[in-house]
């Protein structure tokens, strides 16, 4: 083996590490939405949960990806540990169709149709598709799914790659004697759990075994022992996934690794005996494409069928080794490892900005009580809110703004807009509650009553407000387009019932009904809350304009006052709901 050949050897691998990167992240983008499906139906079952990581792998191609999937799952409380073990040993099982695939390299007839069937024949072909699809597809969709046939034509061109340069070293010594001491198990459990380790990937140290099995000189003896190795090194990537994450995330990271050095033990010392004792001529073969896939399996479905009946045992395992240790620290809210898949993050921002909807709602209502009656307790509670509207603001921006760094689909990206100016008008909502709280603070200090008129006046004001927020709240929840639609017109109404009480002061004041001092706080109270019913209008237009991917705020507020009928008939209900009452 020449320069030459270790310079396209080291081309190859490149080629086969990237295009199996591109390609996993492209179908994980693609299988977004199915993904969410499946997990939405994930039961107790075991064989359910089982299914879900078999196909998600297989579909994603790369149990590592799905396995710091489910690590991320378990850390924001998406899925609970009884059920991400199951999940796990489906997802070790679904990475072995990545070795079948690239087995189809060692196919060889005259026939074309088989011929057809071999990578190098239709790789030419997927990759002319894929580039059309990529370079002039309009939709994310069609983009991705280019990007799918790009990433795996270079994968095998980088297989096919790989096995041309080592071919040569079928006829080097040194290299068949480097792998009969692979046939000492231990060696070989090393070496393939160190390599997986290192390229945090078992499907492409599997790829890369198959590679250098194509020059004849890998015997099943050695093959065996570094494919149980492989599948010990490929939870590195889980286990580093795992730092910082709760108690239950980490015990996920340590099934995986407990699922596979168990599994490997077992069969470990099956495959003993046999090799030693009875030493069948099939373990000095030369090991083939398709029987290194068909090992894979063999191995991986054989761990499964052992070990899947004992799951509680191992959750038992994991609570032993990672023990409750006292209380534990908070941990984030939102999960960094949940970032690989989009669609599943965003439905996680999701459920934080719900949240945050109904503390901000809650801490209005709260702020519109003491109004009525000062309580030490409720502006406790309404400060405490104000501090944590502030601080999920921080975390869901920060991760928000991360988020729309990844691909995703045109509906995705407009709800990342959409939440990124929800929270800050759910921001601004709790501020206003704590200027409504200090303005009933300041009355009671300086022993302030409003007059009776005032006080009915500001009764029907706080009720249409309180009906705004949650109008605005339950739109945003349940993502409804018609009831967001009855927010402006209250709205409308909430600023003309904000004039006329303006107005009202003035008449009280000139009659010296009240004093100038009690005119301000009345002042900053009637600006606090238009301007909290303000921001449920905007939450209102941003779910109105999230639906149809555009964020036009203005055009829809124009278009929503002057050509819709339905807002003129809602504005007149609401005005009659919330009309003052008469002064006497």
């Amino acid at each position: 083996m020449d320069i030459f050949n270790a310079l396209t050897l080291a081309g190859g691998l490149s080629l086969f590490l990237f295009g199996m990167s591109v390609m996993s992240e492209a179908l994980e983008r693609r299988a977004e939405g199915s993904l969410k499906l499946l997990l939405a139906r994930l039961t107790q079952n075991k064989t359910a949960g089982f299914l879900t990581g078999l196909t998600v792998t297989a579909v994603i191609q790369s149990s590592s990806a799905a396995t710091v999937m489910v690590v991320g799952f378990v850390n924001s409380g998406v899925m609970t540990l009884k059920q991400a073990i199951n999940v796990i040993m489906g997802a070790n099982v679904g990475t072995t169709v990545t070795a079948w695939l690239l087995s189809l390299s060692g196919i060889s007839s005259g026939n074309f149709f088989v011929r057809m069937l071999k990578p190098t024949s239709f790789t030419p072909i997927l990759a002319t598709v894929g580039t059309i699809l990529f370079m002039f597809g309009k939709t994310s969709k069609k983009k991705d799914s280019g990007t799918i046939l790009l990433g795996f034509s270079t994968l095998m061109f980088g297989m096919d790659a790989m096995s041309g340069s080592v071919a040569g070293l079928a006829d080097v010594p040194a290299f068949q004697q480097m792998f009969l001491l692979f046939q000492n198990p231990i060696l070989g459990i090393l070496v393939g759990a160190v390599l997986t380790a290192v390229i945090q990937s078992s499907s492409a140290s599997v790829g890369i075994l198959q590679a250098l099995a194509s020059t004849g000189q890998v015997s099943y003896g050695a093959a065996m022992p570094i494919i149980m190795g492989q599948n010990i090194g490929t939870c590195a990537t889980a286990l580093l996934s795992s730092f910082g994450a709760t108690k239950n995330a980490r015990r996920a990271a340590v099934v995986h690794l407990s699922f596979n050095i168990l599994g490997t033990l077992i069969l470990l010392l099956a495959f003993l005996p046999v090799s030693l004792f009875l030493k069948p001529p099939l373990l000095d073969e030369p090991a083939s494409l398709f029987g290194i896939a068909l090992t894979h399996s063999a191995f991986n479905i054989l761990c499964t069928v052992l070990l899947l009946p004992t799951s509680s045992l191992l959750e038992k395992l994991a609570v032993r080794l990672v023990p409750d240790a006292g209380k534990e620290a908070a941990s984030c809210e939102l999960d960094e490892r949940l970032l690989a898949t989009p669609h599943i993050a965003l439905g996680r921002c999701h459920a934080l900005v719900q949240e945050m909807a109904e503390i901000s709602t809650t801490s209005l209502k709260n702020s519109m009580k003491l109004l009525a009656g000062y309580d030490k307790q409720t502006a406790k509670k309404v400060r405490e809110a104000e501090e944590k509207c502030d601080h999920y603001e921080d975390i869901l921006g920060t991760y928000l703004v991360k988020l729309s760094s990844y691909q995703m689909s045109d509906a995705d990206s407009a709800n990342v807009s959409m939440m990124l100016k929800v929270i800050g008008d759910l921001e601004r909502i709790s501020d206003h509650s704590i200027n409504i709280l200090e303005s009933a603070e300041e009355m009671r200090e300086k022993k302030i009553q409003f007059t009776e008129a005032a006080r009915k006046e500001l009764t029907v004001l706080c009720s249409a407000v309180t009906e705004i927020m949650t109008l605005a709240c339950t739109a945003f929840v349940n993502h409804d387009l018609d009831l967001s639609k009855n927010i402006e017109p209250l709205e409308q109404v909430i600023d003309h019932l904000k004039e006329e009480m303006r107005n009202a002061h003035v008449l009280r004041l000139k009659d010296g009904a009240c004093s100038i001092e009690t005119g301000f706080i009345w002042l900053d109270l009637l600006t606090s809350l238009e301007r909290a019913a303000d921001h449920c209008s905007n939450i209102a237009i941003c779910i109105v304009d999230a639906a149809e991917n555009s964020m036009h705020l203005h055009r829809s507020l124009s278009v929503m006052k002057e050509e819709s009928p339905y807002y003129k008939k809602q504005y007149a209900f609401y005005s009659e709901k919330y009309a003052l009452p008469k002064i006497t």
